[in-house]
């Protein structure tokens, strides 16, 4: 058997563990980034990366794959499917009493669950090569890794007018994840775009986030003022964020090629807590040891209590008028921090 044919054989059997180790979709690109350079350069020199620094710093890892693992020719990317539930999100949305968290938060932290799915194949890959010298590592939204555009590369789909990756059959709602490595593999192919005159995403977004097809200002991102931003919610954007206090899916809600997403079979991403059916007030109302309780182990436990607290406010100021918002939201002025105090304030007011 002649290398060429090892080397598809080879990629054959790490696509099949794959899918065997839960992953939906396996594919295989070389780690040639350049051509991407020019464009997020560009998008960062305009500021809309916001206060997510990391994403500023060690570009050159960030299109250089080879500096992050020696002598890397060849990145494996996954996908993993999380949809959790086919309930109406919309009903949720429009329920201002209710709490929207966003879909991919529902259950456990997702990087733990793909870190322990890409260490296992990255193993197997190791064993069926242990005739050769191997450098292989795991990433997922772990280090300056180009996400997207290595999945566009390998073929798992292609990148939406919203920024997120699209795929044909299975919609938006999915995590992806990646191998690098010095094995030389066979590559997949981009797959076509299939956006087209459609533009329901950005006429969608409450923030006008998404300011062009393909290009996202992350300042005006609810997904981006609930979660990276540390600091005060601009005042501008309070009433654009509704009752989402953590993330946002409007974009992929309405997108077309969704309708064919299916539920995850991963139960880690299984509805946690009733989370989905949670009031705004029962929110506010968690104790700092309540909120460790409910979200360990989710993705929501890394944005900690007072940032927590800071997005329900929000969520309470924009609910429906009543006294018990009032008293809930004053219940809490004395003992939380100054960031916090300043968006119950805002919240109080609204309901005068």
């Amino acid at each position: 058997m002649n290398d060429k044919l090892k080397s598809n054989a080879f990629a054959t059997k790490i696509k099949n563990w794959g899918i065997e180790l839960g992953f939906n979709h396996v594919g295989i690109s070389d780690a040639n980034l350049k051509s991407q350079e020019k464009s997020y350069q560009q998008w960062i020199k305009l500021g809309f990366h916001g206060d997510m620094s990391y994403l500023k710093r060690h570009q050159n890892l960030k299109f250089s794959p080879e500096s992050l693992v020696k002598d890397t020719v060849s990145i494996i990317s996954v996908r993993l499917d999380y949809m959790p539930l086919k309930e109406s999100t919309l009903t949720v949305l429009k329920d201002k009493n209710r709490a929207y968290i966003s879909r991919y938060a529902l259950g456990r932290d997702y990087h733990k669950v793909i870190r322990s799915k890409l260490k296992k194949l990255a193993e197997k890959i190791k064993v069926e090569a242990r005739n050769l010298s191997t450098n292989i590592r795991v990433f997922t939204d772990s280090a300056p890794v180009l996400e997207v555009g290595i999945a566009e590369k390998a073929g798992l789909g292609w990148r939406g007018k919203h920024t997120l990756l699209l795929n044909k059959e299975h919609g938006s709602w999915f995590f992806l994840g990646e191998i690098y490595t010095n094995l030389s593999l066979p590559y997949d192919s981009y797959v076509t775009k299939h956006c087209g005159s459609c533009k329901a995403c950005i006429d969608i977004c409450p923030t006008n986030a998404i300011i062009a097809p393909y290009k996202l200002d992350a300042r005006k991102c609810i997904s981006y003022l609930t979660i990276e931003n540390k600091n005060e919610i601009p005042v501008q954007y309070r009433k654009a964020i509704g009752n989402r206090v953590y993330g946002c899916d409007d974009c992929q809600l309405v997108c077309p090629w969704n309708k064919y997403a299916k539920i995850t079979k991963e139960k880690d991403f299984l509805v946690r807590h009733d989370l989905n059916n949670i009031s705004l007030i029962d929110s506010f109302k968690f104790s700092e040891e309540d909120f460790n309780n409910v979200f360990k182990g989710s993705a929501i436990y890394r944005i900690g209590y007072q940032q927590w607290l800071r997005n329900i406010a929000v969520g309470l100021g924009n609910a429906p008028k009543s006294q018990e918002t009032i008293r809930v939201l004053k219940s809490k002025l004395d003992s939380s921090s100054d960031l916090v105090k300043k968006h119950i304030v805002w919240a109080i007011d609204q309901h005068k």
